[in-house]
């Protein structure tokens, strides 16, 4: 069982790196957001992923990544 809080706060403040998406178990995304960590932009997106995280509601993080 992943844990919302943890895929959160990676994905703020390690999304830069795709951290969150292979905790989550998305192995293929993570090694992409990694590909193109220098351009910036998976940072952007790792951020506005981890606050979508923290609002969704645990039943359906649980239906997505458990």
């Amino acid at each position: 069982m992943k844990n919302k809080l943890v895929a959160s706060l990676l994905a703020i403040f390690l999304g830069g790196f795709g951290i969150h998406k292979f905790y989550l178990g998305r192995t293929g995304q993570g090694i992409f957001m990694l590909l193109f960590a220098w351009t910036g932009i998976p940072e952007i997106i790792g951020i506005i992923q981890g606050v979508l995280m923290l609002v969704m509601t645990q039943r359906d993080f649980d239906r997505k990544y458990n």
